[in-house]
């Protein structure tokens, strides 16, 4: 044997990435197999939740950006306020279980906790207190690390004035 050919036989095989499965079958037993736990590992059974929690999140973020009348009024006039809101700034991610979402002002993005949602309405709910953050955030120049501005933020959340919930209902 000469020398290429012991490097090339004796180098290790790269290691193989499981190929998702391509029948019906297959996607279906591999499907049982995360649900039931027989088969596979704590770890891919987690990832595939997460993948799913993320992926309905993703599907109801965008059912209510363009069908719920609270945040496509909030979208409407945090765009005529100078903030425009591209669906890539609201983001669906994994998040601890404190919350379930949070605005970033220094990205000006908002992030809503995939898996951490009871119902549509919770979703709903959260993303317009995010909208809300962001558009005191573009409007009133807010400063987050002073207390007494995100108090009142907070504050103004918590009870918004009855003129803004009787456009709600």
């Amino acid at each position: 044997m000469n020398d290429s050919e012991k490097s090339s036989s004796s180098s290790p095989a790269p290691p193989s990435t499981p190929q998702p499965p391509q029948s019906a079958f297959e996607r279906w037993r591999r499907k049982a197999a995360l649900v039931t736990g027989i088969g596979v590992t704590e770890e891919e059974r987690l990832a595939d939740l997460a993948i799913h929690q993320t992926r309905q999140c993703e599907r109801t973020k965008e059912y209510l950006m363009n069908y719920s009348p609270i945040v496509v009024f909030m979208l409407k006039h945090l765009k005529l306020s100078g903030c425009d809101v591209p669906p890539e700034n609201i983001v669906c991610a994994p998040c601890d279980w404190s919350r379930a979402g949070g605005f970033t002002p220094s990205r000006g993005s908002v992030v809503l906790c995939a898996g951490h949602f009871f119902s549509q309405s919770h979703m709903e709910s959260t993303l317009v207190h995010e909208l809300m953050h962001m558009y005191d955030h573009c409007k009133f120049k807010v400063d987050w690390s002073n207390l007494r501005h995100h108090a009142c933020s907070e504050v103004r959340l918590g009870r918004p004035p009855a003129t803004f919930l009787l456009s709600y209902f």
